[in-house]
């Protein structure tokens, strides 16, 4: 029997192709990793690695060990799982990931409400705007702005939050209010840099643009957020957050922007546990209640 340990520091180099990124991914140091390298080397008495140019390779021994590798680990994840979703306390760790805007704009007053009620729960927050995989335990419950495709997930829609083109009053007064979309390009409007999603909108209504019509540009979201309230330029924000800044001031353009819409998702192995299902399930009644709300 070979050791789960040994194997799963095989499968993060395979993946990673080296032992410093695969220590980063499963919390190990080099040294211990490449020890553990070495003990299963010796346990199967043959070289799994080659060095190159290119980082570490497998040998043709390391490849034939890569399927039955990585089934084992999906049976220890699915383990985990299950083991995590006995747990019946209202204590421990849950793990939340949320898109950067939401983990700093909306997430924080309820994570403190959540923690005045619950002190035993400890909550741990992955602000991303990258998908985590729930499968593999990145987190144990994801607020997510699109439609979950993976299997094996549960997902509640709690709501929409609709979007809008806002500016501050102060910008307006300087630059004058523009009366359509296509009026706005007259004006400074903040942009993303490489993310084209506003390219793609402008493009769904017949007008073709670039980014340089965009004379300030980032793709982080609460840049984007905080050159708005700067009054750096016209920008796209929720209405959720964008209403309630007095400074702000909704366009009306003669159309309406896509709502996105917010799901909770989580395993369905982890549902029947306790601490993860109160998360849940405080999340679910007061971000239902916020979306519902901005209707």
């Amino acid at each position: 029997m070979l050791d789960w340990t040994l194997l799963r520091a095989f499968l993060a180099v395979i993946d990673t192709g080296s032992l410093s990124a695969a220590a980063s991914r499963i919390g190990a140091t080099q040294p211990t990793l490449s020890r553990h390298i070495r003990e299963l080397e010796t346990a199967i008495g043959t070289p799994l690695f080659r060095r190159s140019v290119k980082g570490l390779e497998p040998t043709e021994a390391a490849l034939g060990l890569v399927d039955d590798a990585r089934a084992m680990g999906h049976a220890a994840e699915a383990l985990a799982l299950k083991a995590q979703g006995k747990a019946e306390t209202l204590s421990g760790t849950v793990r939340l990931t949320a898109s950067v805007v939401v983990s700093n704009l909306i997430l924080p007053p309820l994570i403190a409400d959540l923690r005045r009620e619950e002190p035993l729960i400890q909550v741990e927050i992955v602000a991303s705007d990258a998908s985590q995989n729930l499968l593999r335990r990145d987190a144990d419950i994801a607020l997510r702005m699109f439609d979950p495709t993976q299997n094996a997930l549960i997902a509640r829609k709690l709501g929409e939050t609709p979007l809008g083109v806002y500016a501050t009053r102060d910008y307006l007064a300087r630059k004058g209010r523009p009366e359509t979309m296509l009026d706005i390009l007259n004006r400074d409007v903040i942009g993303f840099d490489r993310a084209d999603d506003i390219i793609k909108g402008y493009a769904a209504m017949g007008y073709p643009v670039t980014r340089h019509q965009f004379p300030v540009r980032t793709d982080d979201q609460m840049v984007c957020w905080h050159l708005l309230l700067a009054g750096a330029g016209i920008g796209f924000a929720q209405c959720l957050l964008a209403d309630a800044q007095p400074n702000l001031e909704k366009l009306d353009l003669g159309m309406t922007l896509p709502a996105l819409p917010v799901w909770l998702v989580m395993h369905e192995e982890v549902r029947t546990n306790a601490r993860i299902r109160r998360v849940a399930d405080f999340l679910t009644a007061r971000l239902t209640a916020l979306l519902g709300a901005t209707l």
